[in-house]
């Protein structure tokens, strides 16, 4: 009899998986690159925290969720803006306004992808941004091969008020998100 994982190996798993996937520009934006695992195991979260186990219920779950996994050509990001103060983070996300238009990601000495952001609904307003934003940077052909032969890989923000920039990324996130290309 095969042994099944309990639902505490589980979310042990997704979350180092997860933490793999992260990557931190500057001190207050996280990058967390989804992927098949990751969204799985979102969906399986709500469905469990809302005890939804209807057919549609489910289906409109995977129909909101399943977009964000990439699909070999892109890679797909939820972008976290941190600030634990409430009151820094009212001023700081009116200051930030269009940050999500400014994030790139570069592959050796290819030019700068910018990413696309909110493909599913528009997440600022006239007045701020939102702290949660979803990014896909659609690379090229010659981008993927290469990544995939070992380019380094740079990731910014160039933003008026948050410019930061990882140069290169690290070794570990690199070779985790060349996985997710084909």
């Amino acid at each position: 009899m095969a042994n099944k994982l309990q639902p505490s190996d589980l979310r042990g798993q997704a979350m180092a998986h997860k933490q793999q996937r992260m990557v931190h520009i500057g001190p207050n934006v996280t990058w967390i690159f989804e992927d098949r695992m990751t969204i799985q195991y979102q969906v399986q979260e709500i469905l469990r925290v809302e005890r939804s186990f209807e057919e549609q219920g489910i289906l409109d779950e995977l129909n909101a969720y399943n977009p964000l996994i990439p699909d070999g050509s892109n890679w797909k990001a939820t972008f976290l803006i941190e600030f634990t103060d409430v009151d820094e983070r009212r001023v700081a996300l009116a200051r930030m306004k269009g940050i999500e238009d400014r994030c790139w990601v570069q592959v050796g000495a290819y030019p700068r992808v910018f990413g696309i952001a909110d493909e599913d609904m528009e997440r600022s307003n006239d007045d701020k941004t939102s702290s949660v934003h979803f990014l896909r940077f659609e690379l090229g052909a010659a981008m993927v091969a290469a990544a995939k032969s070992g380019a380094t890989l740079h990731m910014g923000i160039d933003h008026p008020v948050y410019q930061h920039a990882l140069s290169p990324v690290s070794e570990l996130a690199r070779a985790v998100l060349v996985k997710d290309l084909v």
